[in-house]
Parts: structure tokens; C-alpha cells; sequence
């Protein structure tokens, strides 16, 4: 049964529009399946950006030691000769772990099929990461989630990123795009707090990016 778990991979790539199709099809009938298999995998949701051709998905699990048991070895070093194609040929790919350090708002099994995901990455200086933490629990977080669409919110800090060091990311779960243009969000980004922390560059450095969900959840 697909439940809600305490470590992530997140993971974005893009294929070419010509076997776009094609990449589907290995995604959702050899690439996820072959994980969800492997104890400790919980859980996946595949979603498509809503602003590239970029696509996303989220696998949760007990535990950042699933990607060191022989099983997922065994996946990940001894891989189909689609898999290989693919892997090979697909662009824009990265690669985020972590594990969760709160859930806030609503976060259950029916919110993790939601239309519409927020995924916010931020490169937080290890000074600064208590600040940026407090930040998003008791303002940011809060203000959004007073708005109907936004949903919950699940936050992460991360063991590895690639290519981009991101060591925070939240992952905000919408009921749609009205979300995103709403005035709780409006509120939200004109925070005294958030004005503050836009006088570093390594917060104007970070990334929001909207994706729809694609197809069903395993």
C-alpha cells in the first residue's frame, strides 16, 4: 500500500518530443515498478512541469538506507537495456535526497494525489539554516495555508543534490492553480520576514517550480 514516507528521491528529466511517448511507457512500466518493488520504497507520483517539458517524480521512503541495500544496487548498476537508452538520452536530469523535517497543513493520502505540486529548492548557508527554518514554520507556511488551495506542505532537508546543491525543499501540495495567483501567497511573499531574508543572494538564488500530476500514484 502506497503511504507517506519520511526520506524522498526527487528526480527531473526531460525527454526528446519524439519519444516522449515512448519514455512514458518505460517510466511507468519498468523504471517505477522495479523500485516499488524493493522493500523500503513506499510510495511514487509522477508529475509534468507545467512551465517546460521537464518531467518530475517524488518516491517516498522509510528510510535514506533503502539506496544503500543490495536490492537497489542491483537496480540501479544492473539496468535493462531500455533503461540505459533512456538514461542516456534524456536531459535536464537531477537528483535530490532528503529526509523530512515537517509536515504542515493537511499531508495525508488523498493530498498526495493532488492536481498540482510547488516544489521550492533553496542553497541555505548552514548559518542561516535555523532563520530560514524558523521563517518557513511560523510565517511563510502558515500565511499560505490560509488560503483554500493550498493544501499542505511537506519540508526537507537534503543529503544530495544534483546539479544544484539545493539543501532545502518543500514540496507545497495544490488543489490548483488558483493557488499560485492567490492573495494568501501575495501575503505571504510580502512578508516583513521574507523581505529580510531577499537581502542575501543565496535566497534570491532559489527556485519555485509548478508541475500537474501525471498519472495515478503507485
Amino acid at each position: 500500500m502506497s503511504v507517506i514516507g519520511p526520506s524522498i528521491l526527487l528526480s527531473e528529466m526531460r525527454p526528446a518530443p519524439e519519444w516522449e511517448e515512448r519514455f512514458n511507457t518505460w517510466y511507468d512500466t519498468e523504471h517505477t515498478p522495479v523500485r516499488m518493488a524493493i522493500e523500503g520504497f513506499t510510495g511514487a507520483q509522477r508529475y509534468r512541469a507545467v512551465d517546460d517539458e521537464n518531467y518530475l517524480v517524488i518516491y517516498d521512503m522509510s528510510s535514506l538506507d533503502v539506496l544503500k541495500t543490495p536490492a537497489y544496487d542491483k537496480v540501479k548498476n544492473e539496468p535493462s537495456d531500455e533503461t540505459r537508452w533512456m538514461l542516456a538520452n534524456v536531459s535536464h536530469f537531477t537528483r535530490y535526497l532528503g529526509s523530512e523535517i515537517a509536515r504542515e497543513g493537511r499531508v495525508d493520502a488523498s493530498t498526495l494525489t493532488a492536481p498540482m505540486i510547488l516544489v521550492a529548492q533553496f542553497n541555505v548557508p548552514e548559518a542561516m539554516q535555523a532563520e530560514f527554518d524558523s521563517w518557513m514554520a511560523e510565517d511563510h507556511v502558515p500565511t499560505l495555508l490560509k488560503g483554500e488551495h493550498w493544501l499542505g506542505v511537506r519540508r526537507f532537508a537534503m543529503s544530495v543534490g544534483e546539479p544544484v546543491p539545493y539543501n532545502r525543499i518543500a514540496v507545497h501540495y495544490l488543489a490548483g492553480p488558483e493557488a499560485l495567483l492567490s492573495p494568501e501567497r501575495a501575503e505571504a511573499r510580502a512578508s516583513a520576514w521574507r523581505e529580510r531574508l531577499t537581502q542575501h543572494d543565496w535566497f534570491n538564488q532559489g527556485h519555485a517550480k509548478p508541475f500537474r500530476r501525471h498519472g495515478e500514484r503507485f
